[in-house]
């Protein structure tokens, strides 16, 4: 996969690299000793926790890190590895890992939804005034964001026009180096940190990704935002009223599942309503009893809380996307319909659309001769033409470079283009033109260097026009500019991770995308890496790209529907945005993959998020805690632990056998559907439960898109609802007509009436779930 670097040459910051790195024992040696629901069945607080504490600090001098006991229990310790196997044994610990460490995920966005949603919102139903757009509202709802902290000074973060703090908040502002209480006010409510040995302590941002990320989901309006004067508009946040609760959990390094989980137990007893995260582990099988994300989340959506994740940037390989558990939101990224343009005009005035962001000084006037890098290539160069063609530092002849434009193809990635141009521009090179697809999807920022990236159709039109003129090749790169109104839009970004998840092949993952390419968001003020060019003051906004910039969209979106149906579950929330979302773009055809493809719910999930529809969904599919109780129990997950781990189970409730029924997770009330191991004229049954929260009295009717191999049939095929009648159950049967290699099947089941749209993708694979591990 290819690594984004946003920030200027000489700094990197890897936002959009998804891994996870164990942490050395011999470094720090810390543990996570979870210990599940931080009270028994019964609403008695747990004893064993105390018990288990006491014991370990009577042993060493202090051990604990971090201790768990509000929305779970548990605690992270520094522990020698005998010991952790030991409290392994202990009654009523669910697991011992060793602390992780995640990595981050890493305007013009909200128009472009606001331009794409069809369905109008009903004054009667919105809590926005008349003025308000849909998307603006969110008045008095908390979104806690777990990340790298926040620079409060922004603009897009001052409180005026909005009211006290609400009561039941139960936060603070911790002071911290260079912060303290009055840095909070009424728009950034609670500011945490977590102690890190190899880090300053203050709930400030050092970085800037927790800033972009906080005012992408509920910053307040900043008029004539831009950076340096490029996508120059309106900045706001996706719920301008609500309140902002950051918890600082990360670091340049990246950040611990011990700092996450305390995040999480914080934010539980604080009273948050939505937790954003863009961060996460890396792509593989998952393993919900020692990934710090899944189980935070559990315990938040017992609570009450939203959890909305990026399903991070390892795409486009399949299998790809992390927070996978179903009780999150997994966020998927698409690109907008705003282009960043730097042209390049060959000899004979012949235009190509390149890409990236640069403010370079080059003009139309002045032509400079071109040349490709396997022309360039040093004689004494012993790797061949493929080096030389992409441009690979120490391949290319001084002489050959020095005063022209340098045409490099990208296919060895051991390179960044910004690392190919520095070396360029030390030979005496004027320019560059990088041949590559990705690069010219997501803009990249050269800053003053005239660089620019073009598509691989557009980069063999160059080619040939070197060839055909021989020494006699001209062009230049002109400065960028935004194109608003680009068509088609949204696609996928190449780097948005994708399903189906390893080892679980029925249930769809990501759920839901939005747009996380080229976002320009509030950023510290005294970022002097980030600044164009020496001596130029640094960028109040900044623009990045990842599924980081997507997950604050449907966070600040969760909390709008929160604040217009404040007594709906999570499950309702996601249930609302998913089946209410967009799968056609503003050329009115079906979302496409960075190839042009088609998307699949693999790609984006349900589809795109829609910023009024979720509002007034019609029905929502309900998923409840037993719901997630069972879906570990068919994933072979232990009794006892599973009892350990939820805080409520009903009486006498066991696992079957204690062994994994893939099939019956297809029948978890999920919003989307997943079936796998279908073979030719064997039926498969999914049950699915409808809660009308629309008109009291309303019938809906079924429609089916599939494939002709697959045969889908709904029973019953229409839902009657009155008000003694507020749910409803159906079957979907899948049957395969046809015998064929490992495939995936595709189509929707949508549930309708003359006002509402309840769509619900679905995958029919006729593999087996152990064939994906």
């Amino acid at each position: 996969m290819k690594s984004l670097y946003y920030p200027c040459f000489g700094f990197f910051y890897l936002v959009l690299v998804s891994f996870m790195r164990e942490s050395n024992a011999e470094s720090n040696g810390v543990y996570i000793v979870y210990m599940g629901a931080s009270r028994y069945p019964d609403g008695a607080p747990r004893n064993d926790h105390a018990q288990l504490l006491s014991s370990l600090m009577k042993r060493k001098r202090n051990p604990v890190v971090h201790t768990y006991r509000n929305g779970f229990s548990g605690f992270a310790a520094r522990l020698s590895e005998e010991e952790a196997k030991s409290i392994a044994e202990k009654p009523g610990v669910v697991s011992v890992f060793r602390d992780p460490v995640l990595q981050l995920h890493t305007t013009r966005s909200w128009d472009f939804l606001k331009y794409q949603t069809a369905l109008k919102i009903d004054a009667t139903t919105s809590a926005s005034s008349p003025s308000q757009s849909p998307y603006s509202s969110g008045d008095d709802t908390i979104i806690g964001i777990l990340d790298t902290g926040i620079w409060p000074e922004s603009e897009s973060f001052i409180d005026d026009d909005m009211g006290p703090i609400p009561p039941y908040w139960k936060g603070k502002c911790m002071a911290g180096l260079d912060f303290n209480s009055s840095n909070c006010n009424r728009k950034i409510i609670g500011a945490k940190y977590y102690t890190d040995p190899d880090a300053y302590d203050t709930p400030r941002d050092g970085s800037g990704h927790g800033t972009h990320v906080a005012s992408t989901a509920a910053g307040a309006p900043v008029s004539g935002a831009s950076y340096y004067g490029l996508a120059k508009g309106t900045a706001q946040g996706g719920s301008t009223a609500s309140r902002i609760a950051m918890y600082r959990v990360c670091v340049d390094g990246g950040c611990s599942g011990s700092a996450i989980m305390k995040g999480f137990d914080d934010a539980i007893a604080d009273g948050v309503h939505v937790l954003s995260l863009s961060l996460g582990g890396s792509p593989g099988r998952p393993n919900f009893q020692t990934d710090p994300v899944a189980i935070g989340a559990f315990h938040a959506v017992e609570h009450g809380i939203t959890v909305v994740c990026s399903a991070g940037n390892s795409g486009p390989s399949p299998a790809s996307a992390v927070n996978v558990a179903p009780w999150i939101m997994t966020v998927a990224a698409t690109t907008i319909d705003r282009d960043f343009q730097a042209d390049i005009v060959l000899g004979g005035n012949k235009v190509i659309k390149g890409g990236g962001i640069n403010f370079s000084n080059l003009n139309k006037s002045t032509m400079y001769p071109l040349i490709d890098g396997r022309s360039a290539k040093l004689s004494s160069n012993v790797n061949g033409d493929d080096d030389a063609g992409n441009c690979i530092p120490g391949s290319l002849d001084d002489s050959k470079v020095k005063g022209k434009i340098v045409v490099c193809e990208n296919k060895d990635e051991s390179y960044e283009p910004r690392d190919k141009f520095e070396d360029l521009q030390q030979q005496g090179a004027i320019g560059m033109i990088v041949i590559d697809n990705d690069e010219r999807q997501v803009a990249t920022k050269y800053e003053s260097f005239p660089v620019a990236a073009v598509s691989e159709d557009d980069g063999a039109q160059i080619l040939s026009y070197i060839n055909s003129t021989r020494s006699k090749a001209v062009a230049t790169i002109l400065p960028t500019v935004v194109v608003n109104d680009y068509k088609p839009a949204p696609s996928v970004a190449y780097f948005s991770a994708r399903g189906p998840i390893r080892g679980i092949q029925n249930l769809i993952k990501p759920d839901i995308t939005a747009p996380g390419v080229s976002i320009l968001a509030a950023w510290p003020s005294n970022d002097l890496r980030e600044a164009v060019a020496p001596g130029r003051d640094p960028p109040l906004f900044d623009i990045l790209s990842g599924t980081s910039m997507s997950c604050p969209h449907v966070s600040g979106l969760t909390a709008t529907v929160k604040s217009q149906h404040p007594k709906w579950s999570p499950s309702a929330i996601k249930s609302a945005i998913m089946t209410t979302a967009i799968t056609t773009n503003n050329v009115h055809s079906l979302i496409t993959t960075e190839t042009g493809k088609r998307a699949s719910p693999y790609d984006i999930g349900s589809g795109e998020i829609s910023i009024s529809s979720p509002l007034q969904p019609g029905l929502v599919y309900e998923t409840e805690t037993s719901d997630y109780v069972e879906f570990l129990c068919n994933l072979g997950y232990n009794t006892d632990k599973i009892k350990t781990i939820a805080s409520a189970v009903p009486e006498g409730f066991s696992c079957k056998n204690n062994v994994s029924n893939p099939d019956e997770i297809s029948n978890m009330n999920y919003p989307s559907i997943a079936v796998s191991n279908l073979k030719k004229n064997v039926s498969k049954t999914a049950n699915r439960t409808v809660t009308n929260v629309g008109e009291e009295d309303s019938t809906y009717t079924v429609s089916v898109e599939a494939p002709d191999e697959l045969s889908v049939e709904v029973v019953p095929n229409k839902l009657v609802f009155s008000k003694n009648v507020e749910k409803l159950s159906f079957r979907v049967i899948f049957t395969l007509g046809v015998d064929s290699d490992y495939q995936d099947f595709f189509g929707s089941i949508t549930w309708s009436n003359e006002k509402h749209r309840v769509r619900s993708p679905f995958v029919v694979s006729n593999a087996s779930q152990n064939e994906l591990m």
